[in-house]
């Protein structure tokens, strides 16, 4: 019999610490009188299982609740700010209430029908967020910045009902529909129109408008479908495709519940935050803020665009105290504030040398790592106090990892895919991240094979390859297509994008993958300059990059863009530039470009044609 157990007969009363005897116990310690079957008999617990859930111990989770508790608790605090526009929290849960009950008596929407939205932030994309599933409909925000081919293309795949639209996309719409249209789509779409509150600048005729809608709401007339199971759809987001073609994630109401709750958490967002909409809300939801503000009774400031006028008037005229954005913004943040500003980044990985110039203006930067797949984000880089001791450039290199696992996931770890075996905690061995938890998609709509290939032994599989420190905190080192394997050596294209960062000239940098004759593969670098009259040369940031990498990681190329290819949430996408890479070839002699200079021009012209976000500066000598 072990000495750390005391029994009573064929009963473990007490466990104790090895190193206690049960000799030192106090000799008053007396066995213990025990009924006929043991205190830890199996039909006690079974008894303690079949306790009934109910309406009074059991409700199910759902982020929409935030906005009714809102308009008791907060009911006068101002829920959302445009422009002159003012909305309270009751003002707001009204309107979302008589939406909802449109859709259902007018617009005869049934539970999981997909409702789509196409618009900025603005009042009536905040407002859809809440009224779309409390009418037992799934949410579609779909990326405005779109063609019309990848806009019907999302309209059929979804099998929306209705589309919401602003009136800024109305030609937009027109050409999306048309497509629909051609393509022979057996679902009719209802459409209506979003216009300005204060002054309407469409002039559309014969198309319901959103306002008229609210107001038409017969109150008496539908029930709204309470929320029977939390595992049911809240929102269909349509992935952003920077390494692929999007996929449709399905989230559910308890997942986006729990996203929100943890995010709040986490970056300590209290219940008199005033929020900017510098982060598109078709992006993940707005990382679930959108309910999250609701759930703390905040401020919504909502702008159309995220230009630098729009962020730093709404910053002084606000109070702004929070914003989420990607570091593709932080190059327009370069004034100082006179308060603090709380920022929440995420999308790609930002230099650390630009989050420690961003913080000297105010702006205090938590860094996030997500994907579409996990309702937003995965990790946060929580702060720990003994580095605030540290220099502001290791603070900064320390804010640029990604960070630990957010609350509404169990877990996330580093493996290696092909043994699903954790890599050492050392900050060198390199794996894929997995993660797996509430908050991760109920999976790919109508996509088996995407669902097949994601979801690998109870993991989802990121696709992102990252190391763990010491600390337990992950960083990512690249995209898993985006490794580079250069003579057998693997080359984190992150690395070599940090160190073009802390070039004086350099405004942002991209480094893909190139073929290569001789060594299968080797970095090519794209990048962006600051407005300057002296441009470096391409052999000057080759030099650069010499003097401060290991060899074999030094691009063969570089390439000055005048604009990065960029999704909606500011990543850049490296698909097309991996398109562009290719056609680059390297002559293994010379290691020069085999086509003439002219004929790269023609090339580009071509590729700027179709993706009208970037050209190639003609000073690149291709």
């Amino acid at each position: 019999m072990p000495s750390h157990v005391i029994y009573a007969g064929s009963t473990v009363i007490y466990t104790l610490s090895p190193s206690v005897h049960p000799i030192a116990l106090s000799p008053s310690l007396k066995p213990l009188p025990l009924p006929n079957h043991s205190i830890f008999s199996p039909s006690l617990s079974l008894i303690m299982n079949k306790l009934p859930k109910n309406p009074a111990n059991y409700t199910p989770l759902s982020p929409i609740n935030f906005l009714e508790r809102a308009s008791v608790v907060y009911s006068d605090r101002t829920s959302v700010i445009y422009n002159s526009t003012r909305f309270t929290w009751r003002q707001t849960y009204l309107r979302c209430h008589h939406l909802a009950v449109a859709l259902r008596s007018r617009l005869q929407i049934s539970k999981n029908d997909v409702i789509s939205v196409l618009a900025p932030n603005i009042p009536s994309m905040y407002e859809l967020h809440f009224a779309v599933p409390m009418a037992g409909a799934v949410l579609n925000t779909i990326n405005t910045r779109l063609d019309s081919g990848s806009i019907s293309t999302i309209l059929r795949h979804s099998q929306a009902k209705v589309l919401f639209f602003d009136y800024q996309f109305a030609s937009l719409v027109h050409d999306s529909i048309s497509l629909l249209m051609e393509r022979n789509s057996a679902s009719p779409l209802f459409l209506v129109l979003i216009d300005e509150l204060e002054s309407p600048k469409s002039s559309h005729l014969g198309l319901l408008e959103y306002e008229e809608l609210i107001s038409s709401a017969d109150l008496g007339s539908s029930e709204l479908p309470p929320l029977a199971d939390e595992c049911d759809p809240i929102a269909l987001n349509y992935t952003s495709g920077t390494t692929s073609a999007p996929k449709g994630v399905v989230y559910s109401h308890r997942g986006a519940y729990l996203s929100t709750l943890s995010l709040l958490l986490q970056w300590g967002v209290g219940n008199e935050a005033v929020y900017l909409w510098s982060l598109p809300m078709f992006h993940c939801n707005g990382w679930t803020f959108t309910w999250g503000m609701a759930a703390r009774g905040g401020t919504n400031v909502c702008i159309r665009s995220s230009s630098k006028s729009d962020i730093y008037k709404a910053i002084a005229d606000h109070g702004v105290t929070h914003m989420c954005c990607a570091p593709v913004i932080f190059n327009l943040l370069v004034d100082a504030t006179k308060s603090k500003v709380e920022v929440l980044t995420g999308g790609a990985p930002p230099p650390a040398a630009m989050l420690e110039r961003v913080e000297k203006l105010g702006f205090h930067v938590t860094h996030a790592y997500g994907m579409t797949e996990a309702t937003g984000p995965a990790l946060v880089c929580e702060w720990r106090e003994e580095w605030n001791r540290l220099s502001s450039a290791e603070q900064a290199r320390l804010k640029a990892r990604q960070g630990v696992s957010v609350l509404s996931l169990s877990e996330v770890d580093v493996k290696n895919v092909g043994t699903m075996a954790s890599v050492p905690r050392d900050g060198k061995a390199v794996g894929e991240i997995v993660i797996r938890g509430s908050s991760v998609m109920k999976g790919y709509f109508n996509n088996e094979e995407a669902n097949s290939e994601a979801f690998k032994e109870g993991w989802f599989l990121t696709g992102d390859v990252g190391v763990v420190h010491p600390d337990g905190y992950v960083e990512i080192k690249d995209r898993s297509k985006d490794v580079i394997i250069s003579g057998g050596e693997n080359i984190s294209s992150v690395e070599v994008e940090a160190v073009l960062y802390r070039h004086e000239r350099v405004l942002e940098a991209a480094v893909v993958v190139m073929p290569h004759p001789h060594w299968g593969e080797t970095p090519c670098a794209f990048i962006t300059l600051k407005e300057e009259r002296a441009k470096p040369t391409e052999e000057e940031i080759i030099a650069y990059c010499r003097r401060n990498m290991a060899g074999f990681m030094v691009p063969k190329k570089v390439v000055f863009l005048e604009e990065m290819p960029k999704t909606a949430m500011g990543k850049i996408q490296k698909n097309k530039l991996r398109e562009m890479a290719r056609e680059f070839g390297i002559d293994v002699k010379s290691e020069r470009k085999p086509k003439r200079e002219e004929e790269m021009k023609k090339k580009s012209s071509k590729n700027s044609a179709r993706n009208n976000d970037y050209v190639v500066n003609a000073r690149s000598r291709l």
